[in-house]
């Protein structure tokens, strides 16, 4: 593997849970961005929302990126406000290739609920496909390829992989 995979997408999409299964399978390097700040600073995403803004937040991404496009190439799963940087997107095009993860918004509705995600849950599904119609379009400029994820988790798993056996 000589490049990177970075995985976009809303959150709810299926990045993590797709993106840590394949890479284990794989025996590749694994790294999802929320997580890895979350550990870093012992706070989740929210406390750092909360304590330090979402400018701070953002700020910490994008180091974060930039550290890690020196380490070996993996299966990266990045936080759903990732790709919103111009910066972020030339950091992650530069060092490998984007993968966007897209699902249908009723299927992210229903991870949303059942998963560890209560402040989007809270937002209500008007504010969330307000995000979703901001945000697919900077998720579709910028990935290189478009995978659907709408049709079952063991048919994303098998799509993730092959796009990751391909392009890594």
């Amino acid at each position: 593997m000589d490049r990177h995979i970075f995985l976009v997408g809303m959150p709810g999409s299926g990045k993590s849970a797709l993106g840590r299964r394949v890479a284990g399978k794989l025996q590749m390097p694994y790294l999802d961005t929320d997580m890895y700040l979350a550990e870093a600073t012992g706070m989740n995403t929210a406390q750092l929302y909360e304590t330090f803004g979402e400018q701070a937040f953002r700020d910490a991404e994008t180091r974060l990126l930039e550290e890690l496009v020196n380490a070996t190439p993996g299966v990266i799963s990045t936080g759903g406000g990732v790709c919103l940087r111009e910066r972020n997107r030339r950091i992650m095009r530069n060092h490998g290739v984007i993968v966007l993860i897209d699902r249908p918004i009723d299927d992210i509705m229903l991870d949303i609920r059942a998963e560890k995600r209560p402040l989007l849950a809270q937002k209500g599904r008007e504010e969330i496909e307000r995000i979703y119609n901001e945000r697919m379009p900077i998720y579709r400029s910028a990935a290189d390829i478009v995978m659907d994820n709408g049709n079952g988790f063991h048919n994303g798993l098998a799509a993730l992989e092959d796009i990751v056996r391909r392009y890594a």
